[in-house]
């Protein structure tokens, strides 16, 4: 598909062919159309996919005229990082300089920035806090705001502005929005629910490609947060037919101790930590100590400060939380001689975007997971209140995970959606 496609001006083409892109990415050709015919549009794809280009290209051709006291694109982006890359594209593709584009972020002074916009401004590049303060001080005025694009929206909302986004997006209430994703889900939908129009189109592109490195079965637990992957992993692990070696891996060693405590430990060495943070807690300094020993089931280990760890051997892997860095995952699911392993990886709806930087590197998608029936679902907002008759139990019992299992459930926890994987360590049994 030639540039031709996405109906773009004359110096717009010659701007895209200079810069060196000589065919539009399948996000450019599935939402142009639909952006510059005034619709609003949730836009989710990988990094790398050409979102910021796609929008950019969008916002050059919506606004036609240039200089008027009043900006006609507000454009929100995560931090002072993505404002600068924002601001070098509108520079690449806006050649004659037809448009005056400020960057607002936290490291200019508001005052100096009150002047920029007051002095009349087209397209606005801002972090929503900085914004939202410029709106509150009247410096911002959003009435005439023709394109409200949110950029890196997954972001945002891991950072905790959706505050401000919301506030920006409802005063500028005669806008087309415009979402930028990478991932979608439910503290997202929450945040762009009171200002996207009923008829918005969500355009999903999802560039995987060929698979990069042959790795271990993996598999993906969705839950709504911390409390509720204590839960779930108290529930599973309570088959210790199935799960008889394992290894959680959390990314702090305070986080360790949190998921040791979590356990109702009956045996003192069935449960225990790597390296531990005190001295009464049941742990090994050697990971082949815990290998050797039958009696030990479990072992925690904390990513912080952590050096190269032999696992070979263990057939069971569970990243109770995704560490900072993709490559340190990746390398622990890299499939390694003929060994049976399974990969668990648990993610709240802000670890979705990581999960998603994995598949996109190992080139292949995580088995998504049904959550078993009898998993106790914690709300965030509230702490757990106990039950009449269960105040004993919950005394005896710790993780509030403990069920007495339905015999719907009993040793089916649908593991590989559709293929036999190996589950055990001794005998090799598989389960559908």
């Amino acid at each position: 598909m030639s540039l031709d496609k996405l109906k773009l001006s004359k110096p717009l083409v010659a701007a895209m062919t200079d810069a060196g892109f000589l065919a539009p990415k399948e996000i450019q050709a599935r939402t142009m159309s639909r952006i510059l015919g005034g619709q609003d549009v949730i836009a989710v794809g990988p990094e790398g996919s050409g979102k910021t280009t796609t929008y950019v290209l969008a916002t050059l051709m919506k606004l036609k005229y240039a200089f008027e006291e009043a900006p006609r694109a507000l454009i929100l982006v995560p931090d002072a990082e993505h404002v600068d890359h924002v601001l070098e594209q509108f520079k690449l593709l806006n050649r004659n300089n037809t448009f005056r584009i400020i960057g607002i972020d936290s490291r200019g002074a508001v005052d100096t920035q009150m002047n920029e916009i007051t002095d009349g401004v087209d397209i606005i590049v801002a972090v929503p806090d900085r914004a939202r303060a410029l709106y509150l001080k009247l410096a911002l005025n959003t009435n005439k705001i023709q394109l409200f694009i949110i950029d890196n929206a997954e972001l945002i909302v891991k950072k905790g502005l959706q505050l401000p986004v919301v506030e920006l997006a409802n005063s500028a209430y005669k806008s087309q929005h415009v979402v930028f994703t990478e991932v979608v889900h439910e503290k997202l939908n929450h945040m762009i629910k009171p200002f996207m129009k009923d008829s918005a189109t969500t355009i999903e592109v999802d560039e995987i490609g060929a698979q990069k490195a042959e790795v271990y079965q993996q598999m993906l637990y969705h839950v709504p947060n911390f409390r509720t992957k204590l839960n779930l992993l108290t529930l599973l692990l309570n088959d210790k037919e199935v799960f008889d070696k394992v290894l959680i891996f959390v990314n702090t060693r305070l986080t360790a101790q949190t998921v040791y405590k979590n356990f109702n430990h009956v045996n003192e060495t069935e449960i225990t930590i790597y390296k531990p943070l005190f001295f009464d807690d049941a742990g090994y300094d050697n990971i082949e100590d815990f290998k050797e020993n039958p009696k030990s089931r479990i072992l925690i280990v904390a990513n912080e400060n952590l050096t190269d760890l032999n696992i070979e051997g263990i057939p069971f892997i569970i990243h109770l939380e995704l560490p900072e860095q993709k490559e340190i995952l990746i390398q622990r699911i890299v499939k390694r001689a003929d060994e049976d392993v399974v990969a668990i990886t648990f993610s709240t709806d802000i670890e979705l975007i990581e999960v998603k930087k994995i598949e996109q590197a190992i080139g292949q998608k995580m088995d998504v997971m049904e959550l078993p029936e009898d998993l106790k679902i914690v709300d965030a907002g509230a702490k757990p209140k106990k039950k009449k008759g269960e105040e004993e139990e919950d005394s005896s019992e710790r993780g509030a995970a403990f069920h007495e299992k339905k015999a719907s459930n009993l040793k089916n926890y649908n593991y590989s959606a559709g293929t036999k994987a190996k589950m055990t360590y001794k005998n090799k049994k598989g389960l559908s």
